[in-house]
Parts: C-alpha cells; sequence; structure tokens
C-alpha cells in the first residue's frame, strides 16, 4: 500500500497558518488570510482540540514569521 501525501499544496506568501492533528498522520492546516481572523480561528479550534493546535504563523515565502501566538494575543 503506497504511503498517503501529507501536504497537497503550496503555502502562500503573507497567509497565516495552523495546523490541528486530528490522530496518526492526519494533520489538518488551516490557512487565513486576515491576522485577526486567524487568531479568532485558532483559539476557536484550541477551545475544542486544546493542546492539539498548533500555531505556524505567516509564511513569508521562505519561513514562518509571526510564529509566537502569545505576543499576538497580546497585541491584537
Amino acid at each position: 500500500m503506497s504511503r498517503r501525501s501529507l501536504k497537497k499544496f503550496d503555502f502562500g506568501k503573507g497567509i497565516y497558518y495552523f495546523n490541528i492533528n486530528k490522530g496518526t498522520n492526519s494533520n489538518i492546516t488551516i490557512k487565513r488570510v486576515e491576522k485577526n481572523k486567524a487568531i479568532d480561528a485558532y483559539k476557536s479550534y484550541v477551545k475544542s482540540y486544546q493542546e492539539k493546535v498548533e500555531w505556524l504563523g505567516k509564511w513569508d515565502g521562505s519561513k514562518f514569521v509571526e510564529n509566537d501566538i502569545e505576543k499576538l494575543n497580546k497585541a491584537s
């Protein structure tokens, strides 16, 4: 049996991302264009999934920036 591909898309520059771990080999990546909407969505998923949610940050084309959710929470 062949192995499933884990990521079937390219990250978009300037977009915020976070992951939800739904179990073994089952990560869901969620994206939001606007910072406030990304933080609100992240907080909503944290209520449901607690420590299974991982904030990635804003993709700048080569790495994730604004990847500290605690700092973003205080700033907003």
